[in-house]
């Protein structure tokens, strides 16, 4: 079925193109009476406009740009993209924007689509995630001027607005947690370590081995998969003085943490306690369920979405920086004080 056009517009309404033009685009040069019938006429056919000609004229994209530099099976099972972005749909749906996900093989490939959404006006703006140390993408994006906002922070963010939270502090209250539990070799099982978020976290999870007097020396860095989660804690629980509790980066790797202890005979909470990061559903439907750091994660798309839109209406700063609420320990029957012999 072929498309309609502003020429077919223009045929059924007896007017000129440029007349239809005028009309659909709000603009003067036909009478109310004339603009009301090419309305009428456009939504009677089903007339919607074409993107690439509104990108050429200047108009709007009405869409916002999202890359993922992971590999696209992690993002079938990772539930902390998900509900980032269904916080982000959610805003930006009412906002009348698309998200325009794309996944992404390597950094150079990302650079690259950043230029050419630029350049083809395809995107009004693009959220980034996964800030690296050094990251190239923030100076790409001051120099193309490209509205955008970075989930993550405060530092490594140059002079674009981002939102963030204070896992700093987070981990400092698990460690504290687990030590006041009675717990002394305290395993993690990191996620990827050029990741800034990841070097912030293990730096706090060294300070509060620091502040607690206790072993955090213990860290092994994965992809953020189950199978690396389960391969990382079969590592440490192979040690001589094993951890007696292990804080994973995300709950795939606790729940596969937790079905390594029970393959080598160890009683979760009683001889090891797990401990997860970002409380999905997962969480709650294992047994025992996990202990968890907990957030509100499509509250935190959701906020990225409102201030980038903020960024794109000129409402707001160029240098801002928003501060969410950081995770909370909510804990569960997999963790406890450790055995004796542990």
């Amino acid at each position: 079925m072929r498309r309609p056009t502003i020429a077919d517009i223009a045929r059924r309404a007896g007017v000129s193109k440029g007349a239809v033009s005028y009309a659909l685009n709000d603009r003067p040069g036909v009478s109310p009476h004339t603009r009301q019938r090419i309305l009428a006429i456009a939504e009677e056919i089903g007339w919607r406009p074409n993107s690439a000609a509104r990108a050429l004229s200047g108009a709007a994209a009405n869409a916002i740009g999202l890359a993922i530099h992971r590999p696209a099976r992690i993002l079938g099972i990772e539930p902390f993209f998900m509900e980032l972005v269904s916080g982000m749909e959610a805003v930006l749906s009412a906002a009348g924007s698309a998200l325009m996900l794309q996944v992404v093989a390597d950094a150079e490939t990302e650079l690259a689509l950043y230029r050419r959404w630029w350049a083809e006006r395809r995107i009004d703006g693009a959220i980034v995630t996964d800030l690296r140390a050094e990251d190239p993408r923030v100076g790409l994006l001051e120099q193309l001027a490209l509205p955008a906002v970075i989930v993550g922070g405060p530092t490594g963010v140059g002079s674009l607005p981002h939102v963030w939270a204070d896992d700093a502090v987070t981990v400092t209250e698990t460690v504290g947690y687990l030590v006041a539990l009675g717990h002394k070799r305290i395993g993690r099982v990191a996620g990827l370590p050029d990741l800034l978020h990841t070097r912030h976290r293990d730096a706090a999870f060294r300070a509060a081995g620091t502040t607690y007097a206790v072993d955090t020396s213990l860290v092994i860095s994965t992809d953020y998969t189950g199978d690396e989660g389960a391969h990382a804690t079969r590592a440490m629980l192979s040690t001589a003085a094993r951890p007696t509790a292990i804080i994973y980066d995300n709950d795939i790797m606790a729940v596969a943490g937790l079905s390594v202890a029970h393959e080598m005979g160890l009683v979760v909470p009683r001889d090891l306690s797990i401990v997860g990061w970002d409380d999905s559903p997962l969480c709650q439907v294992v047994r025992p369920p996990l202990t968890a750091m907990t957030r509100d994660i499509p509250a935190y798309g959701a906020r990225a979405a409102e201030l980038l839109l903020d960024v794109i209406a000129g409402t707001t700063g160029k240098a801002l920086g928003v501060e969410v609420s950081h995770s909370r320990l909510t804990p569960r029957g997999s963790t406890a004080p450790p055995s004796l012999s542990g």
